[in-house]
């Protein structure tokens, strides 16, 4: 397995984990309120009951998003390697792993720092399309493509 290949695999597992864990709290969250129904009455009930509903909503949306986000990672092929980069790309820029696909947290793989960026983000958008060798600056940090994969 490449080392392209392991970021993706943990990136994946990473989503997958975090798509279980919003999922057993929203299922803990529906039981506990069809418990809080059986034994309460009154305003104190109807209170608690809101404010499940509105914790279930939220954690519903941050389901959502990382949904996305592994759908986003879905569509990548890890063994493709383009000159140019594309969603997908793992670069290396000024030293740092930049890997191509959702904004998600910064990992170690082979004690190696790699970061996920969105291709909308301001780095992403600047690094979409280009080659080895591009210079480029955001926010007074320059930036050099050392390596596409």
């Amino acid at each position: 397995m490449t080392f392209k290949q392991k970021i993706h695999q943990h990136y994946l597992q990473l989503v997958q984990d975090r798509i279980d864990v919003f999922k057993d709290m929203i299922v803990a969250l529906t039981e506990d309120s069809k418990n809080d129904a059986k034994g309460s009455a009154g305003d104190k009930h109807e209170t608690a009951l809101s404010m499940m509903h509105i914790e279930q909503e939220k954690l519903n949306h941050k389901l959502k998003e990382v949904l996305t986000q592994k759908a986003i990672l879905d569509k990548i092929d890890s063994t493709t390697i383009a000159k140019t980069i594309i969603v997908g790309s793992l670069v290396k820029a000024n030293g740092i792993y930049l890997y191509l696909s959702a904004a998600l947290p910064k990992i170690a793989v082979e004690e190696i720092n790699v970061i996920a960026l969105s291709p909308q983000s301001p780095l992403g958008n600047k690094l979409m399309g280009n080659e080895i060798g591009f210079s480029f600056e955001i926010n007074g940090t320059k930036y050099l493509i050392e390596s596409i994969e």
